[in-house]
């Protein structure tokens, strides 16, 4: 708590070292960063490193994205978490979820043995953010064919189970984001039975950042809105984890497309930070960019992080909800930029 008897902002910055970060990371990491020191000395960022997917792990990614971080002075508070050494931690998680049930006796836990192709076939199209709603094939196995098929060390992942029916009291979850607004979505119908641990024994994401997010005291959550529906299934696992944990205040971004009209990633190559840097940008040409992006800036000048948070209210993103698309051959940040 501050000094005025209100709980203090604490938010996190949780890059995946998959790679070197690009402008779009770089966006949702300056919002982050502005939504917690436009709150003043009582605010705190964590830095948490989500290397929990280690197949996709970059070797010295973390690295590169803690400097790209320092250049661009954007600031962290406490030790780096990782999340690759929290193993403990989100098996204490399963366990405690295992033991719950639903209203009606359905484990909030169960086995799937889907394989991605059996859900692809069985699912309905998704609505552009990559999210498949599960089609609930395994959620009702009898007892006796999950035994035989576990005894056969059959390959499968494990599930958490929303209510499926529409009118039980919490088979809806409400939240009301910093930028789009209250958002509500039916559990069973828009999300689904999600997987929490992966059929390669690994932890999802969901489980993960609902465990690490509780754990570190995290309260306000930036990032972009391809994570509305996961929003939804976390604050599902979040209340089965700590019923009473501090409401989290939510802020989804608008996402950044490339001139192709596909959203920024590494997996397509989008321009990134060590890109950039070696083409001569400097740090305060970044954070133009992206001050511009966030509608801070009436166009694309450089800018530092203290200066972007003369004026910052979450009030200008929701002013404009829609997501932006960015050619950086057709911007004119300075008269020094140089030629991509």
């Amino acid at each position: 708590m501050d000094q005025a008897g209100q709980a203090k902002v604490v938010g996190r910055l949780a890059p995946s070292p998959t790679g070197r970060m690009h402008l779009g990371n770089i966006y949702a990491c300056l919002a982050a960063w502005l939504g917690v020191r436009s709150q003043g000395p009582g605010g705190v960022l964590r830095l948490r490193i989500e290397d929990i997917d280690t197949p996709r792990v970059v070797k010295d990614a973390d690295c590169w994205i803690m400097d790209d971080l320092a250049w661009l002075g954007l600031d962290w508070d406490g030790e780096v978490v990782y999340q690759s050494q929290r193993a403990d931690a989100y098996t204490q998680a399963l366990n405690q979820l295992e033991s719950q049930q639903l209203v009606g006796g359905q484990p909030l836990i169960y086995p799937c043995f889907c394989s991605r192709a059996d859900i692809r076939a069985a699912s309905a199209p998704n609505e552009g953010d990559g999210f498949i709603v599960y089609p609930g094939t395994c959620r009702g196995l009898s007892p006796q064919v999950v035994s035989e098929r576990l005894a056969r060390a059959q390959r499968h992942s494990l599930r958490i189970a929303v209510p499926d029916q529409p009118d039980e009291s919490d088979a809806t979850c409400r939240f009301d984001d910093l930028v789009f607004g209250p958002k509500s979505f039916d559990l069973s119908r828009q999300v689904g039975d999600v997987v929490v641990r992966r059929s390669d024994g690994l932890v999802s994401y969901q489980l993960a950042v609902t465990v690490d997010d509780l754990a570190m005291g995290v309260n306000q959550i930036v990032r972009g809105r391809d994570l509305l529906r996961s929003t939804a299934i976390q604050m599902w696992i979040r209340n089965h984890l700590q019923p009473q944990a501090p409401r989290v205040q939510y802020a989804h971004l608008p996402l950044i497309d490339g001139v192709d009209g596909r959203r920024m990633s590494k997996r397509f190559g989008s321009p990134d930070l060590g890109s950039l840097r070696r083409d001569g940008w400097s740090s305060r040409q970044v954070l133009g960019v992206c001050g511009w992006l966030l509608g801070l800036l009436d166009r694309p000048r450089p800018a530092s992080a203290q200066e972007l948070l003369d004026g910052f209210t979450w009030n200008t993103l929701a002013a404009d909800r829609r997501d932006r698309q960015l050619d950086l051959s057709g911007l004119n940040v300075s008269d020094t930029k140089p030629s991509l």
